[in-house]
């Protein structure tokens, strides 16, 4: 995936992770597919709050929507891996690049100043 998709990836990521409720969601999920229902109960919201949720999680990609054959009217949950997979990525390299800055920031300041070196010669030596 390009720099460009898996920003758009992470940012519509993290703007659903952004409310409490919806994380609440996921971490639910996280432990396995849920019937929307349940969901609204153990998170003691409305169905229809719920189910805003729901698809704020659905349109960002991190949840999935299926229908048991026994009953249509029925929709569970499940997470999708990739946009956590994505989001860790970006994480991942987020602070690589820290690291790689404050690593160059450590041997600047190590590094004996300029002035430093010509008022003692034998420094150098």
């Amino acid at each position: 995936m390009s720099a460009q998709p898996l920003r758009q990836d992470v940012d519509r990521t993290l703007a659903a992770l952004a409310d409490p409720h919806r994380r609440q969601v996921v971490d639910l999920l996280s432990r396995g597919p849920r019937a929307a229902g349940d969901l609204a109960r153990e998170l003691a919201l409305s169905a229809p709050s719920m189910s805003r949720h729901l698809r704020t999680l659905r349109e960002s990609g991190l949840v999935e929507e299926s229908h048991p054959t026994f009953d249509a009217r029925v929709r569970i949950y499940a997470l999708r891996p990739e946009p956590m997979a994505n989001l860790l990525r970006w994480l991942e390299e987020a602070e690589r690049l820290w690291s790689e800055q404050l690593l160059a920031f450590k041997a600047h300041l190590e590094r004996p100043a300029e002035s430093d070196r010509k008022s003692d010669p034998g420094k150098d030596a």
